[in-house]
């Protein structure tokens, strides 16, 4: 399907021309019937020629006045048999330009209509400068009622003045709905501009504003809207435009059709469950979900004049919506919007900007940035400014990386921008270049840390992430396992550089550890006691040094032997008769109740020894043998408290 929307002041004979062209009738209201003025939005419909005859050479076929009908009826374009043609017919009062801006908004192309007995009018510019704001490439004019006058002047100026805009010139037919001269023309040119017009992506995420919400007695909500680009299917799940609120598609019809499946561009009508005490209406929109980020903050570049023009508050027109916004300007011709309510807009989204009362010609723009950094630091919006004169406002991956830097692709795709690459971890994009940065820094990192903290070395995980400012700890991970530059290593939560990772005791330390190492040679089951450490100057911290340096090995808290002691006591024991006591194996060891409590339940986890019952222990033949859970003993516990 395509589809257009009509343009023209009002009282020019959009409705009768669409009308001749369709069979049927635009205008759904008996007022308007009445009064022969568009008060909303119609919406009629006919069938292509898949392969039209020019029209120049096709006799002219009267239209019945008056005629309704269904799509493919006599007076379609170009016959029977090819793809469907749907206009949104379009209110030209000027009462009614934000319901023209609704109807327009959301189309690709337009029949512009300019009536031969009367010419260029006031609504004939402002919606001449409504498209060009908003961009549109594609159109056909129709210079009605050439029954009443001679059309070539107001052909020939209406050409030259949409010439000058973003349409560039078009085709253009002069026609009489009533006697149906120029009908056939018309036709074979709406075909070819149909043909012209762009096939958006089936696959895309659907973005539906809504023109229309109403309830059907025994189906509920139905709502209506020109769908874009994307595939709707029945049983699709939707959001709001706020992502809040969810609803079900219960049902689908195109064109007065049942259908399991509609893609873009069409005219569809949405049965829609789980809507009941949902807002909807036109301006609303339904979306799919977690693909798009609505923003009540957009950076955008502004059209058609300069942003110090603009007042504080203006109108943002985009879809079928139309928000107040507040203006602050960053540049010559771009500017920061706030918006009252979240609108999910995406990078290169095109909209207009009208001011109250309409009486200076509305604007366009192109959204930049839709998740821009605050303004909050002396300087932050000249730096902006300067930012935004190089953004184009097309979706560019690489681009936006190099300017964000660290982004999910998640959040980027609901921007409107392709990822330029895989993830350096789970949905985590970087900018190569940064990314090689971060690399450097948490190197340079791990070995100031080591240099500084000689008696605690590795730098733990969250201090390197609160250092480089990431995001996730998984990005540390992910940098350490970067190739190229320093080798890193990642154990038990923290970061080492290359080479031995053991702390390197300062000489006094170290004479101090040899003093107590004397000790424990001539009483190897002996731990020192508080006083005997006070006395060589060795606290909780160098205690944890000299263990991390695999020096000491420490039994409890306070408590520390030679390493080995453990292998050494565990062979002891084997020569009690079994079971042992802890009183047995305190007297066998040398030792202390102190140091024989947390030593035995070391090697209880060890392996070497276990419990028979609350008094008792046991020692197994071999550590580790004996088959069952003791095949395989659990190594000694790391999970061991700071000194």
């Amino acid at each position: 399907m395509r589809v257009l929307a009509t343009a023209g002041h009002v009282d020019h004979g959009k409705s009768a021309l669409v009308r001749a062209l369709t069979g049927m009738e635009p205008d759904r209201y008996e007022e308007e019937r009445r009064r022969g003025l568009t008060l909303d939005l119609g919406f009629v419909w006919t069938r292509l020629d898949p392969d039209p005859p020019d029209a120049r050479d096709a006799p002219d076929a009267p239209d019945v006045p008056g005629r309704t009908g269904s799509a493919g009826d006599v007076g379609g374009i170009g016959g029977i048999g090819g793809e469907h043609l749907a206009f949104v017919d379009v209110p030209g009062h000027e009462r009614f330009v934000s319901t023209m801006l609704a109807g327009v908004g959301p189309v690709p192309g337009v029949l512009f209509v300019v009536a031969a007995d009367q010419g260029w009018q006031q609504q004939s510019q402002e919606h001449l400068e409504i498209l060009d704001a908003l961009g549109v490439r594609h159109a056909v004019l129709a210079v009605t009622r050439g029954d009443l006058a001679d059309p070539a002047p107001v052909r020939a100026d209406a050409v030259e003045r949409l010439a000058a805009t973003s349409l560039g010139t078009v085709p253009s037919v002069a026609v009489s709905a009533v006697t149906g001269t120029g009908l056939a023309e018309l036709r074979g040119e709406l075909a070819r501009l149909s043909a012209a017009l762009p096939d958006p992506p089936a696959d895309a995420d659907v973005r539906l504003w809504l023109d229309r919400a109403f309830t059907v007695r025994g189906h509920g909500t139905v709502v209506t809207g020109t769908l874009g680009a994307g595939t709707l299917r029945v049983g699709d799940r939707l959001v709001t435009g706020d992502g809040t609120n969810a609803l079900r598609v219960r049902g689908l019809q195109c064109l007065h059709e049942e259908r399991t499946s509609v893609s873009g561009v069409a005219r569809v009508a949405v049965n829609v469950h789980g809507g009941a005490d949902i807002p909807l209406g036109r301006g609303e929109v339904l979306l799919t979900p977690d693909r798009w980020l609505p923003t009540t903050l957009t950076d955008v570049r502004v059209h058609g004049k300069p942003v110090a023009e603009l007042p504080r508050t203006v109108t943002l027109h985009i879809g079928t919506a139309a928000v107040p916004v507040t203006v602050r300007p960053l540049g010559e011709d771009t500017a920061r919007l706030t918006l009252p309510r979240g609108l999910p807009l995406r990078v290169g989204d095109r909209a207009v900007l009208r001011e109250a009362g309409g009486r200076r010609a509305p604007c366009g723009l192109t959204v930049l940035d839709v998740a821009p950094p605050g303004l909050t630091r002396r300087g932050a919006a000249r730096t902006r400014a300067a930012e935004l004169t190089v953004m184009t406002g097309r979706p560019d991956g690489a681009a936006e990386l190099r300017r964000r830097r660290l982004v999910r692709r998640p959040d980027l795709e609901a921007m409107g921008i392709t990822a330029p690459g895989p993830p350096v971890t789970g949905d985590w994009l970087a900018d190569p270049a940064h990314w090689a940065g971060l690399r450097d820094r948490l190197a340079a990192e791990v070995a100031r840390h080591a240099e500084r903290q000689p008696l605690d070395p590795g730098l733990p995980t969250e201090a390197a992430r609160r250092l480089l400012g990431l995001p996730d700890r998984a990005l540390v991970q992910a940098l350490v396992d970067t190739p190229g530059g320093v080798v890193l290593s990642h154990r038990q939560g923290r970061l080492h550089g290359p080479g031995d990772t053991r702390p390197s005791l300062p000489p006094a330390v170290r004479t101090a550890v040899d003093a107590l190492r004397a000790d424990l040679r001539r009483s190897p089951f002996r731990a020192p006691e508080a006083g005997r450490l006070a006395e060589l100057g060795l606290d909780h911290r160098t205690l944890a040094a000299a263990v991390a340096a695999g020096v000491l090995l420490r039994v409890a808290d306070g408590v520390v032997l030679l390493p080995g002691a453990d292998t050494e006591a565990a062979a002891v024991l084997r020569s009690l008769p079994r079971p042992f006591t802890l009183s047995e194996a305190r007297r066998a060891l040398g030792t202390t109740r102190r140091v024989a409590v947390p030593l035995l339940e070391l090697l209880d986890r060890q392996g070497h020894t276990e419990r028979v019952d609350d008094q008792r222990r046991r020692c197994r033949e071999t550590a580790g043998s004996g088959g069952g859970r003791e095949s395989n003993p659990p190594a000694r516990d790391p999970r061991t408290p700071r000194f």
